[in-house]
């Protein structure tokens, strides 16, 4: 086994919080690259009223990292629940302050993660805001990541811009990795969302690391209303990526045919409604060695 592998982990929301939940259990260098899309809720009014990037899914990623004993952890996910506040999570409006205060987005999540003594870092997929755009089967194009969340299946995304601007240090993390994991999550609207950048697409692409999925426990309504684990698949790679393994839980959602090897593990929490990180972490650990 490498000795302190360096995971970097892809996506966005709630599913790649807890691969970074499981990736700190073995990993010893933990990189996020998250999706920037996000235009709804606290994260889409903050979007909307300061023009800076929507910092929930970074949020989320950061209390993942973050030591969980820290009342700025606790308090990160406070969300307020009436007044003109109503909505908002305390962490989103600390990074966009922060934002506002340094003048660099990257710098102020970097100083969130200190407030909650993140173990990793945490990079927003593209230096500025993107809009996702779809394609629908009957080739109308929607645009906006809710209105695509509320569409139904989609055939492809793309964003806008077409060729953001990328971190450098989001390259460097991917072409150092010994472990790549993309996903769980929202599969058009978080994962796709971050894969459809090309500096992004060309950098996995050209990594060294090996490459894992790890695909969602079920269908989403309706963005993958009757997708089965292949067809998770067959998306990422319409898209230009080719992962080397899927790491997937079949109980409630069929395998199929993937192309790539797979590995059919126990990943749901007891309660069955996300995967559970010390699950996870022991089936992506086996995976690095």
């Amino acid at each position: 086994m490498i000795g302190e592998p360096r995971v970097v982990a892809l996506g966005g929301g709630h599913g790649l919080a807890a691969t970074l939940a499981a990736a700190r259990r073995y990993a010893g260098e933990v990189t996020a690259i998250v999706s920037v899309a996000d235009d709804g809720g606290s994260s889409g009014r903050l979007r909307r009223a300061l023009g800076t990037l929507p910092p929930g899914d970074l949020r989320k990623c950061l209390v993942a990292l973050g030591d969980s004993d820290r009342v700025w952890t606790r308090a990160f996910e406070h969300r307020f629940a009436e007044g003109e506040l109503e909505g908002h999570a305390l962490g989103n409006l600390v990074i966009s302050g922060l934002a506002e205060v340094t003048g660099d987005f990257l710098a102020a999540v970097a100083e969130a993660g200190r407030l909650v003594g993140a173990v990793g870092e945490v990079l927003p997929a593209t230096c500025g805001p993107v809009v996702l755009k779809a394609q629908a089967p009957d080739g109308v194009d929607v645009e906006g990541q809710v209105a695509i969340g509320r569409a139904g299946p989609v055939t492809r995304v793309s964003v806008v811009p077409a060729d953001p601007e990328v971190h450098v240090r989001a390259l460097d993390a991917l072409a150092r990795a010994d472990q790549v994991v993309i996903g769980p999550g929202s599969l058009f609207t978080s994962v796709l969302a971050v894969v459809a950048v090309p500096a992004l697409r060309e950098a996995l692409a050209r990594t060294r690391a090996r490459v894992v999925y790890v695909c969602n426990l079920r269908p989403q309504v309706p963005e993958t209303q009757g997708f089965d684990v292949a067809a998770h698949v067959e998306a990422l790679v319409a898209h230009g990526v080719e992962v080397d393994v899927v790491v997937c839980d079949t109980a409630a959602l069929p395998l199929g045919n993937p192309s790539p090897p797979v590995v059919d593990r126990r990943l749901a929490r007891d309660d069955e409604l996300a995967h559970d990180p010390a699950r996870l972490a022991a089936v992506l650990e086996d995976l690095v060695r």
